[in-house]
């Protein structure tokens, strides 16, 4: 009953006319704004080649040109992300470079660091402003940003040793793992074309196929046999192309 009387009482007294419009003009009226939400790109690639397999050769093809866009999608983004990650190793590698000379010439390590980040690649910049604001805030540099600098740094600082000496082995340590994983691309790459020329021989064989009234692309894209053979097919070919890429990928996280 109290509750009733409560909610009589607030409709009696609640504003109404100018009172209300006074009211309501304190609170912005917020616009209500669709949000749509964009799809990542692998999913992007895979539906458009989906539609276009499936235009050209059917369902068959549809699966078939899906699975061959998520893998060329796959390798063309390891790819970058390794072209990434060599061009942060080398960035990192000069700025310990610098940062060693920096102390060579009796500059603190702090001080040392906040001069090489002005110069340093991003990445590199990143871990050497981390490593001295966490420094000069007395934290554990490790702890804050990880990687080879700043476990070198905590390990100059806990055991007294020459910070100079062990960021310059860092320095080598780093060019050196950057050689390797160049040199193992370099000797990789004849394989890796080799498998790539490989898996797309399927493609002039059914323009010759068509050519010599063969009708290949016929059998393909309106016999059941054609589309399972094309979805087959293109699963074994996409299959090989991800197991020498993790090949390769192997011999150089090795």
């Amino acid at each position: 009953m109290m509750t009733l009387l409560l909610l009589a009482g607030a409709v009696v007294v609640w504003p109404g006319g100018q009172a209300a419009r006074r009211l309501r003009g304190l609170w912005p009226r917020a616009r209500w704004v669709p949000r749509v939400s964009t799809p990542p790109p692998a999913v992007l690639v895979v539906v458009v080649s989906g539609v276009v397999g499936w235009v050209l050769l059917g369902p068959g093809g549809a699966v078939a040109f899906g699975l061959v866009g998520a893998v060329v999608w796959r390798r063309q983004q390891k790819a970058r992300t390794l072209r990434e990650s060599l061009a942060a190793r080398d960035g990192l590698a000069e700025a310990v470079a610098a940062f060693v000379a920096e102390l060579s010439v009796g500059t603190h390590p702090v001080d040392a660091a906040e001069r090489v980040a002005v110069d340093a690649e991003p990445d590199a910049a990143a871990v050497l402003r981390t490593a001295a604001a966490t420094t000069r805030l007395g934290g554990d540099t490790a702890m804050a940003t990880g990687g080879p600098l700043t476990h070198a740094w905590r390990l100059a600082v806990r055991h007294g040793l020459p910070l100079a000496d062990v960021l310059a082995s860092v320095s080598g340590d780093l060019r050196h793992r950057s050689r390797f994983t160049r040199q193992v691309l370099a000797r990789t790459a004849g394989a890796r074309s080799s498998a790539t020329a490989l898996a797309a021989m399927p493609v002039p064989a059914v323009l010759f196929g068509e050519s010599m009234g063969a009708r290949p692309w016929h059998t393909l894209a309106h016999t059941a046999a054609g589309q399972a053979l094309l979805i087959v097919g293109s699963a074994l070919i996409c299959a090989g192309l991800v197991w020498t890429d993790h090949l390769t990928h192997q011999a150089v996280t090795r």
